[in-house]
Formats: C-alpha cells, sequence, structure tokens
C-alpha cells in the first residue's frame, strides 16, 4: 500500500495554465498548512482534472465490448498513459465509468506536482477506485469525487452568497454538522 499524506484535484484548468496553476495554488496550499501548524508540511501530489479536450476511445474488440455493453465503447477502468499523452509529463486518461450511449470520453489527469512518489500504476488505481465512492452514484462516475464535491460546495456557497450570507454562513442543524451536507 503505497502512503500519502494530501491528494490535491484541481478542475477546469487549460494546458496554457497548468504552469501558473501550479506556482499559485501550490504556494497556497503550503500556506494554508503553515497557517494552521507551523510544523505542519504533507506531501502533495497535486493532479489537475481536464474533462473538456477532443480525446476519444475505442475499443479495438468491438464486438466483445458491444456483447458486454451494447455500445462497443472501451471498459470501465481503461486507462490511457502513452501514445496520445504528453511525451515527457506524467499524465493520464482515464475512462472510470461504462458508458452505455455514445462515445467514451476519458477524462485526463495531468499530475504537475508528486512529493508523494506515485508510481504511474498506483496514481492511476487510485484514481480508479476512487471513481467508485461518490455518494449520489451507486457505480462508478466519470470524475473523481473530490472534483464533483468542490463543484457542489463551491454552487452552495455562491447561493449563500446570492442570498446575503457573507461572512456569515447559516448555523447549521446538529444532525448534518458532521457530514457533507451540501452533497
Amino acid at each position: 500500500m503505497h502512503t500519502w499524506e494530501n491528494h490535491i484535484l484541481q478542475d477546469g484548468v487549460s494546458n496554457g495554465q497548468l504552469n501558473q496553476v501550479l506556482d499559485v495554488e501550490l504556494s497556497a496550499i503550503k500556506k494554508a498548512c503553515a497557517s494552521l501548524d507551523p510544523c505542519y508540511s504533507p506531501r502533495v501530489t497535486f493532479v489537475v482534472v481536464q474533462k473538456r479536450h477532443h480525446t476519444r476511445l475505442f475499443s479495438d474488440n468491438y464486438d466483445v465490448v458491444s456483447t458486454i455493453y451494447g455500445s462497443g465503447n472501451v471498459l470501465p477502468g481503461t486507462v490511457i498513459d502513452k501514445e496520445v499523452c504528453h511525451p515527457t509529463d506524467f499524465d493520464f486518461y482515464l475512462c472510470s465509468h461504462a458508458v452505455t450511449k455514445g462515445v467514451s470520453r476519458p477524462v485526463r489527469y495531468h499530475v504537475l506536482w508528486d512529493e508523494n512518489k506515485f508510481t504511474a500504476n498506483a496514481l492511476q488505481t487510485l484514481t480508479n477506485h476512487l471513481c467508485y465512492t461518490y455518494a449520489r452514484c451507486t457505480s462508478s462516475v466519470s470524475v473523481v469525487p473530490p472534483v464533483y464535491y468542490a463543484h457542489l460546495l463551491a454552487s452552495r456557497g455562491r447561493l449563500y452568497i446570492k442570498r446575503g450570507h457573507e461572512g456569515s454562513f447559516p448555523v447549521l442543524s446538529e444532525n448534518v454538522k458532521g457530514v457533507m451536507f451540501f452533497c
């Protein structure tokens, strides 16, 4: 089992913004950790999640896959980390969910910083396994749940701000204080 302390997933970043995002976000993460405790310096693996790209996956064994899913798409858990990936960067495409209609649209995971020294297989396996842990779905989802949860939390935060709760969020009921109520 590979040990790791912090796995940061960032969404909505174009290829031209990767270095800028790394510089700004990693610095902010390190400062935030130090503000909690000056001795707290967790190892960070920073991964950008890119959903909007033009890469599509097709099965080279169409007959077998069509028999299983009826769509001819690649099977859930399919990883591409050669050929169509960046020649020197640590990136991979993962189709973690079953595609029953249309064409497989994988998600690109681009590792910008890795203090945990993940192997490609370990990080790909972890990412695929995380896709089975989304609380709103009983099967795997296309993007790692921390990204979904971040979107939900940001949407909920925007609603609070629109309703005039800036600086003071509503008081939570006792029955939801220990859970991710924004799910």
